[in-house]
């Protein structure tokens, strides 16, 4: 009875002209602000080749990285990227430190509670990394579940979470950043390495010469969106809109096929 009587008195203030009805701005607080300040900020990790990884030049490159310049060219702003860990991403949006996360992440209901999602922009899966003919050619998740295989898995991800509940007798080693994980693997300090297929692939091909093998095909499809902010609605209307159009237009597919098929951007690579 009070909340009904506090909201019929709010109502009447509003028709009074004593309390000022709830604007656009009011329900859009980071499109507000990302509109006065002219920069979108947009959360790496700056470690996942082809999604986003830092070149020889020390700049970002990769597919997030082109998708959230296109963003930014349609929204007439510029992007400030802000680099962490993969682990601190998602906590960097929900304490409004950055204004989307763009970093492979993959889409899920857990996630999906804490943040909103716009895509995916791309399909990716579960593959693994290793140096053994014999790991690679396994397809099924339950011939992986050993508790004498050492296997690595980025802190915080899907990837650590697909381990854990789909191989709870394996060794996991959580790393900070896959470049940790592909340093162990070379090293033969763990036996595997689980991560979206992409990155997977990635990897064998860069690192020809160190015989990391990759998964044929992916254990599992995940979607991979943006993160954004669940309290802004404008902000997700918006940028649902711009990647639409994107897909329309056939630049998703160009981006995919620049990324994730032509591995002549490797070289750029340190």
């Amino acid at each position: 009875m009070k909340r009904i009587v506090i909201g019929m008195v709010t109502i009447a203030l509003i028709v009074l002209g004593f309390v000022a009805p709830a604007t656009a701005a009011d329900n859009a607080p980071v499109l507000s602000r990302i509109v006065a300040t002219k920069v979108v900020r947009v959360g790496v990790s700056g470690a996942q080749p082809p999604f986003n990884v830092i070149n020889k030049s020390g700049e970002l490159m990769g597919y997030d990285i082109d998708l959230a310049n296109l963003l930014a060219d349609a929204m007439g702003v510029k992007v400030q990227f802000v680099k962490m860990p993969f682990a601190q991403l998602l906590p960097a949006l929900e304490q409004g430190k950055v204004d989307m996360v763009m970093s492979g992440v993959t889409m899920s209901p857990e996630r999906n509670l804490k943040a909103a999602f716009v895509g995916p922009y791309i399909v990716s899966g579960k593959a693994v990394l290793t140096s053994s003919d014999a790991l690679a050619a396994i397809n099924k998740t339950e011939d992986l579940d050993k508790s004498s295989l050492r296997i690595a898995a980025l802190e915080g991800s899907t990837s650590q979470k697909f381990v854990e509940q789909a191989m709870p007798k394996v060794q996991l080693i959580k790393v900070p950043d896959y470049d940790t994980g592909v340093k162990m693997l070379i090293e033969h300090k763990i036996d595997a390495m689980v991560a979206d297929y992409p990155i997977c692939a990635i990897s064998e091909l860069r690192y020809k010469d160190k015989g990391l093998i990759a998964s044929k095909k992916p254990l599992t499809i995940e979607p991979i969106g943006i993160a954004l902010p669940p309290n802004d609605f404008l902000m997700v209307n918006m940028v649902t809109n711009y990647v639409g159009t994107l897909q329309a237009v056939g630049v998703l597919d160009m981006l995919e096929a620049k990324w994730f098929e032509d591995g002549s951007w490797l070289v750029q690579l340190p």
